[in-house]
Formats: C-alpha cells, structure tokens, sequence
C-alpha cells in the first residue's frame, strides 16, 4: 500500500466527522494504523464494487415439473412449483445465509472453503431484503 494515499489512523480519530464526510462526498479513504492498513467507505461505493458479482442457477425440472434451483456461487439449493416460488425461496436462503455468515464472521470468513462466498455475503447484506437479492438470481437451465 502506498504510504501516501493513507491516512495517519491518530488523524483519523483527531477528525473523524470531517474524514467521514470526505468518504461520503469524495471517495473511499485509505487508513494506516500501526502495521494494519483498511479502508473506509461508503455503502453506496460498496455496492459498486460489488456489481460484477452475480448469483446464477442451475436450473431443473423435476418429474413432479415442479423446479429446483441451485445456486452456482454457494451451496443453497431450493424447490418451488414454479421458478418465480423457487427465486423467492433461493433469495430468502441467500439472505439468511448471508446474515449468519456475518455474524460468524470470525469463523466463516477464514473457512478456506468459504471465503470465495464473501462478496456474494456482502451483496446480499447490502441489498437488504429478499424480493432485491431474488430479481438478480438469473437462471440457467441444466442438470444439477
């Protein structure tokens, strides 16, 4: 990281209203404490960031022609008797994961098979509710 795109984290602290609203206003800011580096920014840039992730699914017709869906990014799978029920269940595992996720973050976020699901955990939290999270579930037809 280069020193000089970083703030000094006593700085930081000595003008934390003024830092913030250079974050909202301005752009993301880079923070040094000590040996830790970090960065500070708004939830709107967030989610910018997080726009080339998308939730995709396997797609399948079941003999009963209800349909099943699987998530291709996380390990959810859900039935519905049509796709629009089938989304909707996926999306409220999406978010539900998600939310656990993060309150176990300590645990799930150092999970060497897991840690590829933290931008899809932080999508998901940013979005916020189900019906959001269920409109990006885009669907792909195949055996699972």
């Amino acid at each position: 990281m280069n020193d000089m795109l970083t703030m000094n984290a006593t700085d930081v602290r000595k003008d934390w209203s003024e830092v913030v609203d250079k974050v909202i206003r301005e752009k993301p800011q880079f923070i040094k404490r000590t040996r830790d580096y970090l960065m500070l920014s708004d939830v709107n840039f967030m989610e910018s960031l997080l726009d080339a992730y998308h939730f995709t699914a396997k797609e399948e017709t079941e003999d009963d022609g209800s349909i099943t869906l699987s998530l291709n990014e996380i390990d959810l799978v859900e039935n519905g008797k049509d796709e629009k029920e089938a989304k909707r269940k996926l999306a409220e595992s999406i978010l539900e994961y998600s939310e656990n996720f993060y309150t176990d973050f300590n645990y799930w976020g150092t999970a060497p098979n897991r840690k590829a699901h933290i931008p899809y955990v932080f999508k998901a939290l940013i979005l916020g509710n189900a019906a959001k999270i269920g409109e990006l579930v885009t669907c792909q037809s195949g055996k699972n």
